[in-house]
């Protein structure tokens, strides 16, 4: 099945838009390991182990497309023995999954790891990444394996010996998109994968992988602001009723407030990275060029997907500087209410059975009667006068 490549499994693809295909799973083929694409849609895997190969759309910013053909691919479902025997195969793992999902998957990885060990393949390295915007994935999905390992009656210590589990920064918008094929995926032409290099099994040479010794600040860089501009545009533009990313940076509001709460989380992470102020002001005005690529059709509603999440302190640098485009970001987020999300669906619940000021404090940790509080209150408030 493998031939003689190095192999790789890209797993637990979700029913949303595939980053997987996008983003990681290109990059792995393109350095030569054949491509174990895990997903949840038969149809998907049907195809993939047809065709054995599918087209990324490679979509910049002047109305033209670029397409790459990636090779050397088959799909497995989750819970397959294909899908065990791919993880015996493997040098590395990746997921693209969404955080929530991680725990979910773990007890098949760490099934894989136990088939390793029957096959006398426990002493060869493996790495596993976790791909989510996500601080500490991989980190927690290492957590979610030990666990089912021992409840396995497993010694994780001496099973994952040889298992690394690198956190990582991935960076890269892979919008909906609808092709000639299912297989088919959009994406934008940039890209940033950086690895932790310490906790790396093995010689990988994946193209388009950055190790770095130290991954904090290219991580918090890419959440506090791609991620945090991608939420905060969204929920403003889902309140003045757009429907997608385009229709959002194409209003000033939205534009200006987004790129303003970028440049309060910018000086939090100046100071607290020490990246260069002028390199870091660049790095915002790439960013708000990328949201407004025309060719990417993004929609809010997948954009703004879980909004718990995004307002839980975890989500946060905490320091004291000016922030208020910041504090109007979060309350956009209550605002936001998509029944195909579960996360919006309990937050909406959580406002109309408690009211706002509860629903602030429960869910961001800032407590009645703090500035921040009243601030996001106020904002809330406010926020509900704009006109569509």
């Amino acid at each position: 099945m493998y031939g003689f490549l190095p192999s790789s499994i890209e797993s637990w693809l979700t029913d949303n838009h595939d980053s997987g295909r996008g983003f990681i799973g290109p990059l792995l083929s393109q350095s030569g390991y054949h491509v174990t694409f895990v997903d949840v849609q038969e149809s998907i895997i049907d195809e993939l182990n047809k065709e054995h190969h599918y087209k990324i759309h490679i979509l910049d910013g002047n109305d033209t497309q670029n397409d790459e053909v990636i090779t050397d691919v088959s799909g497995s479902a989750p819970n397959a023995t294909s899908t065990l025997d791919a993880i015996v195969d493997a040098q590395i793992v990746t997921t693209s999954v969404g955080a929530n999902v991680l725990k979910r998957i773990a007890p098949t990885i760490a099934e894989g790891v136990c088939k390793r060990r029957d096959h006398g393949r426990e002493k060869e390295a493996l790495t596993v990444i976790a791909c989510e915007n996500m601080i500490g994935a991989t980190s927690h999905l290492q957590e979610c394996v030990t666990v089912a390992l021992k409840s396995k009656g497993m010694a994780p210590d001496e099973l994952l010996e040889n298992v690394g589990f690198p956190n990582c920064e991935v960076d890269r918008i892979v919008p909906a998109f609808e092709g000639k094929s299912r297989l088919e995926v959009g994406v934008e032409g940039f890209y940033e994968w950086v690895v932790e290099k310490s906790k790396v099994k093995g010689s990988l040479g994946i193209k388009g992988m950055q190790l770095q010794d130290s991954l904090q600040p290219f991580l918090e860089r890419k959440l506090y602001t791609l991620n945090c501009g991608h939420a905060i545009l969204a929920f403003l533009g889902y309140i003045k009723g757009y429907k997608t990313m385009a229709e959002a940076v194409a209003d000033d509001h939205c534009k200006g407030t987004t790129k303003k709460a970028l440049h309060e989380s910018g000086a939090a992470l100046i100071r607290r990275h020490g990246f260069d102020e002028k390199q870091h002001h660049d790095y915002i005005e790439r960013t708000m060029t990328r949201y407004a690529n025309p060719n990417i059709k993004d929609e809010l509603s997948r954009v703004s997907r879980n909004p718990l999440r995004k307002l839980s302190p975890n989500e946060r640098l905490e320091f004291n500087l000016p922030r208020p485009h910041l504090i109007k970001g979060i309350a956009a987020a209550f605002h936001f209410d998509v029944q195909e999300d579960e996360e919006a669906v309990q937050l909406v619940h959580l406002v109309r059975e408690k009211g706002i000021e509860d629903a602030i404090e429960e869910t961001t940790s800032f407590k009645k009667g703090s500035q921040d509080h009243s601030d996001v209150l106020k904002e809330y408030h406010l926020l509900r006068k704009i006109p569509n």
